[in-house]
This record gives C-alpha cells, structure tokens and sequence, in this order.
C-alpha cells in the first residue's frame, strides 16, 4: 500500500482516559457509556469516533461512485454503531447505514449504496469481520 496520509492518535486510560491527536485537533477525555457500566453518556466514546469515521467515509464513497456514473445527488449517512455480546460472551460491534440518497431514483440509488460499500476504505476494513446494514431511506 502506498501510504498517502496517516493519523496519529494516543490514548492513555482506555475508555475512561484521554484522546489526543498528533496535531492537536482531538484533545478530549472519553468514558464508557451508560450502557456498557460508565456514569453517563455526556462524553465521547469509541463508537460515537468510529460512528463519525464510517459515515464520513462512506457518504464521501457514495459520492464519488455517483460522480463516476455522472449522477448529480446529494446524501447522508447516518452510522448506527452498535456493541454487544456475541455467542463466545465476547463484544463486537455492528453497524446500519441509514442512507438518504436524492437526484436518483429508488433502483438507482440503491445501486449506488452497494458500490459504494465496495469502494468505501471503511467497509473494506471490516467486510466479513462487522455486520454492516445499508439501509436505503
């Protein structure tokens, strides 16, 4: 692979601890949330950044496969991020895609979202390892 940009992230203290980018740009406490045992949900956790991560990413693989196919639209995602226990007791997460897609119509659209979920560098990271959904609103 030929590395075109990397992000330098460190964490001290895991989900209750501190996030910190190289750059300076993430600067912030992060805690578990109410409903893996933490306090409250009034701070970020992993799945709210991954939540970020995976939607930015694949709305901006939505709209280059429509670009490619010359469709004009306009999109957003919306990643539900998920966690939970699996049948061996351990957690893992899954995700649905609540995808908005307008200037095409239905058939159109949903061929877009399943290209996109082949070109999107998020979803090629986890296929066959998370439970994606993409769900055409």
């Amino acid at each position: 692979m030929e590395i075109l940009y990397t992000a330098k992230v460190t964490t001290s203290g895991g989900r209750n601890g501190h996030v910190k980018s190289s750059d300076g740009i993430i600067d912030m406490d992060v805690r578990m949330p109410k409903g893996l045992g933490g306090q409250n949900d009034d701070y970020p956790n992993p799945e709210l950044f991954f939540g970020a991560a995976y939607s930015a990413c694949y709305d901006g693989a939505l709209n280059l496969v429509a670009r490619m196919e010359r469709f004009k639209i306009t999109s957003t995602t919306t990643a539900n991020v998920s966690i939970g226990k699996v049948e061996d007791g351990s957690l893992a997460i899954s995700v649905v895609l609540d995808i908005d897609v307008q200037g095409v119509d239905k058939e159109t659209a949903q061929k877009l979202i399943e290209k996109a979920h082949q070109v999107c560098p998020y979803s090629k990271a986890i296929r066959n390892n998370v439970n994606v959904v993409l769900n055409l609103l």
